[in-house]
Formats: C-alpha cells, structure tokens, sequence
C-alpha cells in the first residue's frame, strides 16, 4: 500500500489525496508537518516539505511530480487531458495554483489563522488588506478569464481544477471568501469543485481530521 506523508489541510496533500481518490488507490497517511526537524523525514525528503509518496520502493516529493507519477503509473480515472496543448495548459494552471495562488492564499491563513490560533500572536490586518486589496485582484482577475461558466476547465475534472482551488479552501478557513459580485465565474467554479464527488469526501474527512471548517 502507498504511503502518503503530509499533515491534513494542506492544499498540497489535500491535491494528492484528490488524486488518489480519483483512481481509487489504497493509501495510508502519516501526518507529517512541512519543514520539520524530524530526521528521519529528512531522509526521504532533504527539503522538508510535504507532501511525499512512498509508493514500493519508490519515494516521490512534490505535489504536482507526485499527481504526475499517479497519471502515468495508473492512467484510469484521467487527471490530465490528452494532447500537447491542453496539457501544457493544465501543467500551467497546476503550476499556478501551487506557486503565486498558493502563496497569497497561504498569507492570509497564516495571519487570519496560524497567528491567533495556533502562535496566540496578533493578526497582521495590514498584511492582509494587501494581499486582498492589491496582490490578489490581478490574479483573480486573470482567473476570471481562465474558468469556463460551467464544468470544469477540461470538461472533466482534472487535477488543474483542483490546483487552482485548492489553495482557496484554506483562505476560507480563515475568513476570506473570492468575492462572487466581481468574480462570478471564479467564485461558482470553486464551489463546482469543491461539490465533486471525490473533492467532497477528502473535505469531510479533512475537517474531521484537523477541526478546520
């Protein structure tokens, strides 16, 4: 069975265990914070982040190597579309939802969460004023442009879906929702995800495991 080391919440786990879901294959997961100090993860992971996969004798890290690996390796349940130019596009948007979306998501869990929740420090307001006011905007307004009005951005869902709205499921956890009056299709195309069968029961189980929601 497939290991999958990663702590629950994480938008990068949270894509692994989509896509292990999708294809129906069997996992155990060991709860692993990113950057810790514990040696032994050190040692299948020098950079310390999560998530990672241990498949076998084969030891994967990074999100979107591992999703990669799963798509070749089980090719059931496609996660990627065929053909050069959609799937440069969807490595685009994983790519995407992993770097500058990922990151200004993860700044305003980080203050609107981690801070008072987890470190009792006061929440940065200023920070996060310009994440939502001025950082954020241009990425939305590029998105907005990006996601059909209905379905998914392949017709099926796929693992670029689930990139760009993975990071938005953490933002929500601490308070920030994607404005639906000036970025309809955006705001609908995060719910259509988050309603997809598979997206819906690693949710569930997510707010189980971590208390978030």
């Amino acid at each position: 069975m497939m290991i999958l080391h990663g702590a629950s919440g994480s938008p990068f786990v949270r894509k692994v265990q989509v896509a292990l879901a999708a294809k129906a294959l069997p996992y155990e997961q060991i709860q692993q914070l990113p950057f810790t100090k514990d040696a032994e993860y050190r040692k299948i992971n020098p950079l310390g982040k999560i998530p990672t996969l241990q498949d076998g004798e084969l030891t994967i890290c990074d999100s979107s190597v591992i999703c990669e690996y799963l798509e070749d390796a089980y090719p059931a349940a496609p996660l990627y579309p065929s053909g050069s130019a959609d799937k440069a596009r969807a490595r685009w948007y994983e790519e995407l939802g992993g770097s500058r979306v990922a990151e200004l998501a993860a700044g305003i869990f980080f203050q609107r969460f981690m801070r008072p929740m987890i470190l009792k420090q006061d929440t940065d307001e200023a920070l996060v004023a310009k994440i939502i006011d001025r950082q954020l905007p241009p990425i939305l307004d590029y998105l907005e442009s990006q996601v059909p009005e209905e379905g998914f951005i392949f017709g099926e869902f796929m693992m670029a879906d689930m990139s760009l709205m993975s990071p938005f499921v953490n933002a929500a956890y601490a308070g920030y929702h994607v404005d639906a009056q000036q970025w309809p299709h955006f705001s609908r195309f995060i719910e259509r995800v988050k309603s997809h069968p598979v997206v819906s029961e690693v949710l569930v189980a997510e707010a189980a495991t971590t208390g978030f929601g």
